[in-house]
């Protein structure tokens, strides 16, 4: 419903998009992906008439209305419901339940949605400017990173609502696992321009790598076939029974188009430094207490271990005490009973976003980043800085003059370069994009010390914990395992028993038994249709690679026939390298059938499951 042609744009003489096409047709929901900066938001500002373009046009039929999430706070009404209502059509402005569902689902009680609105933490003000995008009857919503703002449990129930979206989404994430459940296509903005797939963020992924590779491999045996003109150019330019092949040749060349070598993009390189620790325990967390009034407790007899190499993720609903646990296991705040007992020698390295308020606004990045460890010498200070994408000149920009994101990427330089036994993350990914999210997981798993993690990232929790602090059902405990198996044992309160439908009746909820049997007949069906169809592609692929090397020694052939005078081969082996061509192109164009029918395969029954899943 929305087509972008030949979309161009840069500031000064940096290019952001330069002959961008990108369609957003019925029914998709489309994620947007791209490195932090290649310009995710500047496209959604452009599509909404708030940021101006080059070159280029953008289509969108006529009436047709976009919801967006909006920052700027604008309330004017008394309570909450009253104020979403307002997203509603005129003929449903009477329609109060659906208000209510929507905010209930983002995470407001009864008594919240009698509350005025300006009352609220900021957080909980976007999640009413967030219902009543999701009110207003839009044709297309476009959400810019909505998860910086919720909670895991209203996370999981915005994923809900959007499969169940019936007109289109663009959605902006840095949550790979909520983008996969949510859409129908990803879409890439990858080197100034647009590159669309139909399925998850691994598919796109793996076609631009497979597109880039393709891609290098063609222009070094581009470059690799002119040198070879250039020298039987220069080799037989004076021999007059060869002149015409030279000719020929050197028309080629100046036909052909130089393909420029892909330039490196700048990632995000996180390695945490650990220092060596010898005791099995690192500390005793004993029937802690914490509230800041005395009708307020937030954490009440909370009792655990950390133990060397544990991976501790801190999980629930937001205002319970997640952040108030970190800030009580690294000093910042005191107990009301029980204890803590740490280790003698324990070194812990903290991370929350509130700390850039902490930082010199005349300092540099390179002096924040070295002087957070004394130990640290110019060198790697200027290398934790590169690695945190202030390469050059940039580590010597001033604090005040970041981004809020910068100033995140500094705090986590700091953290880098200072070795430490323990490393304790408040929502560590807010700031990043996809790939450096990714980047973390690796740097946390590869920690040679423990990790307590406050996130409601489902990717990092799948990937990372394996003893959760859970704030669930009013209190608050301790899990030993991983985050499926507690989805498993015991998921979410607000997810478990019956669910009202629209109508306020309530729908049966599969058994943990009968979900598990789903599941299982499921995985045999998917084993049966995959299996050939990987046997076919490993197949075509091992032929791919022998037809490769024929076509290779051929050419070494070839290159020796010219330089021997072999007149014989020089005939006849274009011949020979024209029919492994042949044959090449007809295994590409195979292996590309099988492997889309793989994919589209594969993408049919992660739906199924999904739906399973619920």
């Amino acid at each position: 419903m929305i087509k972008i042609a030949d979309l161009s744009k840069s500031f000064g003489s940096r290019i952001l998009f330069d002959n961008l096409n990108l369609n957003i047709n019925a029914k998709e929901r489309v994620g947007l992906v791209g490195r932090n900066g290649h310009g995710k938001t500047t496209l959604f500002k452009i599509i909404l008439g708030e940021a101006e373009y080059d070159s280029g046009s953008i289509s969108i039929p006529k009436n047709y209305k976009i919801g967006y999430l909006q920052q700027h706070i604008s309330f004017t009404k008394p309570a909450a419901i009253e104020e979403a209502c307002l997203a509603l059509p005129s003929a449903e402005r009477d329609e109060t339940w659906k208000a209510e569902k929507i905010l209930s689902g983002l995470g407001f009680s009864s008594s919240d949605m009698l509350k005025n609105p300006l009352e609220f933490s900021g957080g909980y003000k976007i999640r009413i400017n967030l219902a009543k995008v999701l009110l207003s009857d839009a044709d297309m919503l476009m959400l810019d990173e909505p998860n910086n703002y919720l909670d895991i449990v209203a996370i999981r129930w915005l994923t809900g609502f959007l499969r169940s979206w019936k007109g289109e989404l663009m959605l902006i994430t840095h949550d790979r696992s909520f983008m996969d459940s949510v859409v129908t296509h990803c879409a890439a903005i990858h080197r100034t321009k647009a590159r669309k797939t139909e399925g998850n963020t691994q598919k796109l992924y793996e076609q631009i790598e497979k597109e880039e590779e393709i891609y290098e491999k063609t222009r070094l045996n581009v470059e690799k076939k002119r040198k070879q003109t250039e020298i039987f150019i220069r080799r037989f330019r004076a021999k007059a029974r060869l002149a015409g092949m030279v000719q020929s040749r050197i028309k080629c060349l100046e036909k052909q188009d130089d393909m420029q070598e892909l330039t490196a993009i700048e990632d995000l390189d996180f390695s945490f430094s650990s220092l060596t620790f010898n005791a099995a325990k690192m500390m005793g967390v004993h029937n802690l207490e914490f509230g800041y009034t005395k009708d307020n407790i937030l954490i009440d007899k909370l009792s655990f271990d950390v133990l060397k190499k544990d991976r501790i993720c801190v999980i629930g609903k937001n205002g319970k005490g997640k952040s108030t646990l970190l800030k009580i296991l690294s000093d910042r705040l005191s107990t009301i009973h029980g204890g803590i007992k740490k280790h003698p020698d324990l070194k812990i390295s903290y991370f929350v976003q509130s700390d850039a308020a902490n930082l010199t606004p005349n300092k540099t990045v390179f002096e924040e980043i070295i002087n957070a460890d004394n130990k640290c010498l110019p060198q790697r200070a200027r290398n934790i800085a590169g690695n945190m994408m202030f390469s050059g000149d940039d580590a010597l920009k001033k604090i005040e003059v970041l981004s809020g994101g910068e100033k995140s990427r500094v705090l986590l330089g700091k953290i880098l370069v200072t070795p430490c036994h323990l490393l304790l993350l408040d929502e560590p990914t807010n700031h990043l994009d996809m790939e450096s999210c990714e980047g973390l997981i690796d740097a946390i798993n590869e920690f040679e010390g423990s990790v307590i993690l406050v996130t409601h990232n489902e990717e990092l929790l799948h990937n990372i914990a394996d003893k959760l602090i859970v704030f669930d059902r009013e209190k608050v405990s301790v899990f030993d395992g991983t985050y499926q198996e507690f989805l498993d044992a015991r998921g979410w309160e607000d997810e478990s028993g019956e669910i009202k439908n629209k109508s306020g009746r309530k729908d049966k909820i599969l058994s943990r038994e009968e979900i598990k049997k789903q599941r299982a007949q499921l995985i045999q069906e998917k084993s049966k249709v995959l299996k050939p169809l990987e046997e076919k592609i490993s197949k075509t692929e091992k032929e791919i690679s022998e037809k490769e090397t024929l076509l290779s020694a051929n050419t070494e052939k070839l290159i020796q026939a010219s330089e021997n005078l072999d007149i014989a081969f020089l005939a006849e082996g274009p011949k020979i390298d024209k029919q492994l061509r042949s044959e090449l192109e007809n295994l590409y164009e195979a292996l590309a059938n099988l492997t889309e029918e793989f994919e589209n395969k594969t993408e049919h029954f992660k739906i199924k499951m999904m739906e399973i899943d619920g």
